[in-house]
């Protein structure tokens, strides 16, 4: 090895290699070249410095140039751009950004460690104002100074990687509104769909605006703000917006060397992190290396790769005979109280392989505690864990509020060890209340998938539940079995689903039908196991356990959750602003603190609280569960009692409960029964004729305003009153566009059931509702849906139909019949119309 070593690029790779080096050899001649003016910066703080987390921009510069000169020796170059490396007479070409100079410096040794750039690609408009990017220090000013002196009101985020997902958050929390638009359908590529749900729930929970499935088609300036024209065709509109759509290896220098690079641009290096070029090293996001897990080339832009490449290469220089053997891309996040971790390969990635779930390998997802559950802040952890079908680890996925950064370590490093699921098994972990359980969740994950592999256990994920209870063929649908007690039934459960509490179900067996496919859920996923042991031992054949049970599978359908809440009026901000003093002082208040229960504890402890207060008492509850407030506003409309506000604090909710109902009747007050009779109506709406649908919607608008929920199911020719008047280009066949053309297009376009006479009686009938001041159907139908009438398109007649959820107008339900039966139960009038 020579004496005389070039470095090409500061930050992780560089500065590292350099500092490395002249600890190991102190004779050694050491430059640094930096094109920019900082060679050591904490890019992966730069999010949280615009976020006001930190405050001081100094502690985001590890290593200034005159520090790094005094303690290290090191002849550090700033504003020194290479122009060209000159392999065949081993130098480089310099550009002093500052004076213009160019001039040649020879080396014995040269590393390139010249990083990544935000990509840029060539979108119309993308070079405007508005538009940045975040990779350097002075990308960081830059925005700091718009966010100072501008003061955007909203934002868009392209790009949902690591990047994108802190900047969203760090933007909430400078005060901005955020639209966060990926092109994906999903955040965070590395995690596979399902645990990226998780994350969608929570961005959305925080005020985020999430747009997936959707590219950026256009840039455009408008009244001095930037729209966003996407693919789709939908615009958003925005005072900021940053580019987070990926990066890319800076390799270009190494290009015009001659150097060779792989198909993405990545620098090829082998195990000693040589090039193809004689004395030429490379370090760091420029450049390709093994997947740890595959053996397949990748690249894995990650700062702790990067910093272990350049010690490697440093003790390779002054000749040690070291190898770099890979990454497995072990990285964490975190999106404003949660935290994603993951390591090793994902499910999306070997199904791409090619590779078959139950042959080639399987996967297990639980749902777990962060610390013991009776311990004060326990929070829950969602864990999946992929793997072979002799043990190997391939990879790990964990989403939660505390205590994912460590077990993701943990796991990564028995991977990097080449350990099996049952070295998961027997990891001793340190245990006390406040930190874990006697079985930690990375044990239980151990203990789950020896389950798995040994057939004691089978799960069904929540996306081949829906798809599997929506066929057509009764034969294919599993008899889905609620093990849950009935109060947390009461809150929620899966439509059409057969519940039995577990301590029934040996007693209750033969209401089950043997010959069918049942799916077992509890709130987490441990009584269904337990439930799925005793049917598997009874002679039930064929029995699977909802992964991460019914919280997970909220999680999943938080969408259709929210759709609901903003059909509901707000039930407020903050808790204090929602009792009046003179309530609270009138009535007693008892304080109930539910932190660390495992769900449905938090409901079973109010269930048994307000059972014991007095009608009108406040109940305060503290709940560290993500989905306690939403389940205890449905178990409030269940049971009678009065959800006054809601607040998140940290990790915890805070909820207040009134027993009982307010404004009630006397009549109510004494006889409980009335104010739990079912008070709802119902129709089914079969026929698509003007006259029945004006009478469906003016019996809709009185039951509503009378205080009765009302449910109107469409179906078959009903679902003509629901489609929008305007075309839409969707894909059918040929008999669906020619039934489609053949069936009235919207409410405007419907005919009497009489005396229609070729439209004029239709016509007649519309002039009298004018002149009488009778609203028109179209006018009655958008009364009802403001005054909270729900409408229900029955998915399987639209596919009879041949009519598309694009084709049908806005704030309409898509569900089957068991919703309606749902609704029919809680109703005193049911209506076919």
């Amino acid at each position: 090895m020579g004496n005389k070593t070039v470095i090409i690029g500061g930050v992780a790779g560089g500065a590292t290699t350099a500092a490395r080096l002249r600890r190991r050899d102190e004779k050694r001649q050491l430059i640094l070249l930096e094109r920019g003016e900082y060679i050591s910066y904490a890019n992966c703080g730069l999010p949280y410095y615009i976020g006001d987390v930190i405050k001081n921009r100094d502690s985001l510069l590890l290593q200034k140039p005159e520090v790094m000169k005094a303690r290290f020796d090191i002849d550090v170059r700033t504003s020194s751009e290479v122009t060209a490396i000159h392999t065949d007479r081993k130098s480089v070409e310099i550009k002093d950004k500052k004076t213009g100079e160019t001039y040649e410096e020879s080396y014995d040794d040269l590393v390139i460690a010249t990083g990544s750039s935000p990509l840029v690609p060539p979108i119309p408009g993308i070079d405007g104002p508005d538009i940045h990017t975040l990779w350097t220090i002075p990308d960081t000013d830059q925005i700091k100074q718009v966010l100072a002196e501008k003061k955007p009101r909203r934002a868009a985020v392209i790009g949902g990687g690591f990047i994108g997902l802190e900047m969203a958050e760090n933007l909430v929390h400078a005060g901005v509104e955020v639209t966060l638009i990926e092109m994906q359908n999903q955040v965070m590529a590395p995690l596979d769909p399902e645990m990226a749900e998780l994350l969608h729930e929570n961005l959305t929970a925080n005020g985020v605006r999430l747009v997936l499935g959707d590219g950026v088609s256009s840039f455009e300036r408008n009244n001095g703000h930037t729209v966003i024209r996407l693919g789709s065709g939908k615009t958003v509109e925005a005072d900021l917006v940053l580019l987070s759509i990926g990066v890319r290896p800076n390799s270009s220098l190494a290009k015009e060397a001659g150097i060779t690079l792989n198909q993405r641009g990545g620098i090829v290096v082998d195990s000693h992190l040589r090039t193809s070029a004689d004395h030429v090293y490379a370090v760091g996001d420029v450049i390709e290396v093994e997947h740890y897990v595959l053996g397949t080339k990748t690249m894995i832009p990650l700062a702790g790769p990067a910093n272990k490449e350049a010690r490697i290469c440093a003790d390779i220089l002054v000749g040690d005979e070291k190898e770099y053997k890979g990454t497995m891309g072990t990285s964490v996040a975190r999106i404003f109280d949660y935290t994603a971790a993951l390591t090793g390969v994902n499910e999306k990635t070997l199904k791409s392989m090619g590779k078959v779930k139950g042959t080639d390998y399987e996967t297990v997802l639980i749902n777990q505690k962060s610390h013991a559950g009776y311990y004060p802040g326990a929070v829950s952890l969602i864990l999946k864990l992929i793997f072979g079908m002799k043990g190997e680890v391939y990879g790990a996925q964990i989403v939660g509020q505390d205590g994912a950064d460590k077990r993701i370590d943990t796991i990564a490093s028995v991977m990097g060890m080449k350990g099996t699921i049952y070295d998961l098994e027997e990891l001793e972990l340190a245990y006390a209340p406040p930190y874990s359980s006697a079985k930690d969740p990375v044990n239980m994950l151990g203990f789950t998938a020896e389950n798995v592999l040994n057939h004691y256990v089978s799960f069904m994920s929540c996306d081949e539940l829906d798809r599997l209870s929506a066929s057509e063929a009764e034969s294919d649908r599993p008899l889905v079995l609620d093990v849950t007690e009935e109060v947390e039934r009461m809150v929620y459960h899966i439509s059409g689903s057969h519940h039995i509490p577990l301590g029934q179900l040996r007693e209750r067996l033969g209401e089950l039908d043997r010959e069918k496919q049942i799916v077992v859920y509890c709130a987490i996923g441990v009584r269904s196991y337990n439930a799925a042991r005793i049917l598997s031992q009874n002679g039930f054949e064929s029995v699977k356990v909802l992964e991460g049970g019914i919280s997970f599978y909220k999680s999943m359908h938080h969408r259709d959750f929210e759709e609901k809440d903003r059909e509901e009026p707000d039930q407020g901000e903050k808790v204090e602003e929602q009792v009046e003093e003179r309530d609270v002082m009138r009535k007693s208040v008892k304080i109930v603190d539910c932190c660390g229960l495992q769900c449905p504890g938090p409901i079973m402890k109010v269930h048994e609280s307000i059972r014991e207060m007095e009608d009108g008492d406040i109940l305060e509850v503290s709940a560290t569960d993500m989905g306690f407030s939403r389940d205890i506003a449905s178990w409030c409309r269940q049971t009678g009692n009065t959800l006054v506000g809601t607040e998140r604090k940290g990790q915890e909710s805070i909820v207040l409960i009134r027993k009982g109902m307010e404004n009630r009747e006397d009549e109510q007050e004494t006889n409980p029964a009335v104010l739990h009779a079912p008070k709802g109506k119902t129709m089914v709406v079969f026929d698509g004729d003007m006259d029945k649908a004006l009478a469906a919607f003016i019996i809709a608008n009185g039951a509503v305003a009378m205080g009765s929920p009302v449910t109107m199911f469409f179906t078959f020719w009903g679902l003509n009153i629901l489609r929008k008047p305007e075309k839409r280009k969707v894909e059918k066949s040929l008999i669906e566009k020619m039934f489609g053309a053949m069936m009235p297009q919207g409410a405007g376009k419907l005919k009497l059931s009489k005396m229609n006479m070729g439209g004029m009686g239709t016509r007649m009938m519309k002039k009298v509702m004018a002149d009488k001041n009778v609203d028109s159907l179209e006018k009655l139908m958008n009364q009802a849906m403001k005054n909270g009438v729900k409408l229900v398109a029955c998915t399987m007649s639209m596919d009879v139909m041949g009519i598309r959820k694009e084709e049908i107008i806005d704030g309409v339900e898509f569900a089957g019949v068991a919703t309606y039966l749902g609704d029919a139960e809680n109703s005193n009038v049911n209506l076919f119309i």
